[in-house]
């Protein structure tokens, strides 16, 4: 009997590396995992943190920005020509805007999660480009790894020279590799006092500008992944390509080679096999640019609907009193109002210490860039052929530039940057099962033997004859529950029943499908969309209490749309509850089986035959590359 152990599949590897690499350790309870648990925590998001009165330092920023991208930065031309101008670098630069979140004492204007992201919505209410530069420096660049992993001498060595401007690129997917850690395929070896590195790194947002890299390597002896700091004026760092892309025009974002690069072992960040897990604790707070950049485009966006629909006049009346135009605003608006609280209250848990900020920061980037796509769609159909035209035709024929057509293509790829909406799904539904593989992991495990599982029945009897009963008996109170957040109350009391009920369902769902469970992405989507509402939802709902206890100004206003929104909501959730077990996932499965084996082929009959294979989708390699047209590749990267 051969005494090897069995190899593992590529699919088992590739499982493996990616649990190595999760946090299993739990900084304390979450909001969003309780509510995967049946639990409404609501101490946890209320009272609503309050965003405190800006520091004169950062009121100073704050306007200094402001009219920098309304007198210096044509986002017109900058979309036009694909380029950063040079001018608009340097003033980001004098600015300090590279090193908002960068500690003073490296140079950094030292400002919280909440001051940063408040920054980033006025950004993304403006110009995406901007807003896609600086998000890519901070956010999953040098500056954030560094703050979290990085030597005090690697603080004074890079997060200084970022503060002062240097631009950071991360550089993480490769052409055959999306979100498949296993299969990374850029080798580091150790070479003398370091390493050498070897590879291609595609899609490095900031990378044709970057001097410096954050980027991942495997090590082929033990397969495990670290992370390296690479200055890009070392020889063998060489942008391949220049890419371009429907939107984002001027997107800093291409193709990087390394050949036998040779990095100091001191540029190593954290511990050697440590990189997987550094790229996914980075990106948990990074991805919290994007909901409030998306904020603030939903916000402008309301502004050029509203105003238009005052003016635009149809059948003798302003278009916006016309009822199909008139629910789009008012759906604009309640959803803005949730976006706002969704974004505020999540950088608001990153600025808390020891608070795990994993599934509500994954929540509210999947939540806010789904739904500003969708309301920037709304916003063309509102304007309508003028929504479809270019800024620069409308301002060459004499009408205001308002540019929607711009704001669309630039949208939509936040439903795929830092994590694509599928993969925050599988991201929230993993850890939300988290506690039942904990409890029952055993029981449902196929290679697990009849002695492990007898061994892991005891634990897991006591957990649900607690647990299970307790999400029926719960709602028992429920009617009455909650009854001095007034108009509020019904829609904590729904949270709180869905939250139970969710629990259950998954619950069913575990034990109907077993170790299956993880293949039924439908179902576990679903579950994931539930939660994401109702965190939606009490976000709007605890911000709204908040205001009417402050006696804000605009309280009335805030309690009338979070009403109008959770009343949506809830339909939607009761619409996503019933599809759990009433859908056509098993026939839509069959059918894509059939579709890949090419028995649905015939319905390609009419489209023009343009020769694609298989092979023509195949990634390949960068010495295959060509540059963009009229544009040589650069022998090396340059920050300037």
């Amino acid at each position: 009997m051969s005494n090897e152990k069995p190899t593992m599949t590529s699919e088992e590897e590739s499982r493996r590396v990616a649990e190595e690499a999760r946090e299993t350790e739990w900084a304390g309870r979450t909001f969003v995992r309780e509510l995967f648990l049946g639990n409404l925590a609501l101490p946890l998001i209320h009272p609503f943190p309050e965003r405190e009165a800006d520091s004169p330092e950062f009121e100073s920023f704050y306007t200094a920005l402001s009219d920098f991208l309304r007198n210096e930065v044509d986002s017109a031309e900058i979309d036009e020509t694909g380029e950063y101008p040079e001018q608009v670098i340097d003033g980001l630069r004098k600015l300090g805007a590279f090193g908002i979140k960068i500690p003073t004492e490296y140079g950094g204007l030292g400002f919280s999660v909440s001051e940063y992201c408040k920054a980033m919505e006025m950004v993304g209410s403006y110009d995406a480009n901007i807003s896609a530069l600086l998000s890519a420096h901070q956010s999953i660049g040098i500056p954030q790894p560094l703050k979290l992993f990085g030597t005090e001498e690697q603080k004074q060595k890079y997060l200084t020279r970022c503060a002062k401007g240097a631009i950071s690129a991360f550089a993480l997917t490769e052409p055959h590799v999306g979100s498949d850690p296993a299969s990374l395929s850029t080798i580091v070896v150790s070479h003398g006092d370091g390493y050498l590195l070897n590879g291609e790194k595609l899609w490095c947002t900031n990378g044709t500008l970057a001097e410096l890299l954050v980027v991942m390597a495997r090590h082929p002896d033990t397969n495990k992944i670290s992370a390296f700091v690479v200055d890009t004026s070392t020889e063998g760092v060489k942008v391949e390509h220049r890419s371009r892309f429907m939107g984002l025009k001027a997107l800093a974002n291409g193709v990087i080679s390394f050949k036998d690069v040779y990095v100091p072992r001191e540029d190593l960040i954290g511990d050697e096999g440590k990189g997987l897990k550094i790229a996914l604790i980075t990106l948990n707070t990074g991805r919290l640019t994007l909901p409030a950049a998306c904020t603030g485009a939903v916000k402008q966006c309301l502004n050029i609907v509203t105003n238009w629909s005052n003016v635009r006049n149809q059948w003798g009346v302003p278009i916006g009193k016309h009822e199909a135009i008139g629910h789009y605003l008012a759906e604009m608006a309640s959803s803005a109002f949730a976006m706002d609280s969704v974004a505020i209250l999540s950088s608001a848990m990153a600025d808390r210490g020891g608070y795990d900020i994993r599934l509500e920061a994954a929540a509210a980037k999947e939540w806010n860039t789904v739904r500003c796509w969708e309301l920037v769609d709304k916003t063309l159909q509102i304007r309508g052929g003028r929504g479809y035209e270019t800024e620069s035709s409308l301002a060459a024929r004499g009408e205001a530039p308002i540019p929607v057509e711009r704001m669309m293509r630039d949208t939509r790829i936040n439903l795929i940057f830092e994590g694509s909406s599928e993969i925050m799904h599988l991201f929230m539904a993993r850890e939300a099962v988290d506690k039942h593989l904990e409890v029952a992991g055993a029981m449902i495990d196929p290679k697990k033997g009849l002695g492990a599982k007898a061994a892991a029945l005891p634990k897991m009897l006591a957990f649900y004859a607690i647990w299970y009963p307790k999400l029926w008996l719960k709602g028992l109170g429920n009617f009455s529950r909650y009854s001095d957040w007034g108009r509020l109350a019904t829609h904590l009391r729904f949270i709180d029943r869905a939250s139970r009920k969710l629990a259950r369902e998954s619950f069913h769902g575990m034990t109907v499908y077993q170790a299956k469970m993880e293949r039924k992405q439908g179902f576990l989507f679903r579950a994931v969309d539930i939660v994401m509402e109702l965190f939606v939802m009490a976000a709007a709902v605890s911000r709204a209490r908040h205001m009417l206890d402050q006696g804000h100004p605009n309280a009335n206003n805030a309690l009338e749309l979070t009403d109008l929104f959770c009343k949506a909501s809830r339909r939607k959730v009761k619409r996503l509850f019933a599809d759990l077990w009433a859908n056509e996932d098993d026939a839509k499965t069959k059918l894509a089986g059939e579709i890949l084996k090419g028995s649905q082929a015939w319905l390609h009959e009419g489209a023009l035959d343009m020769g694609w294979t298989t092979e023509t989708f195949e990634p390949r390699p960068v010495t295959t590359l060509s540059p963009s047209p009229g544009e040589p590749p650069k022998a090396a990267a340059s920050g300037s």
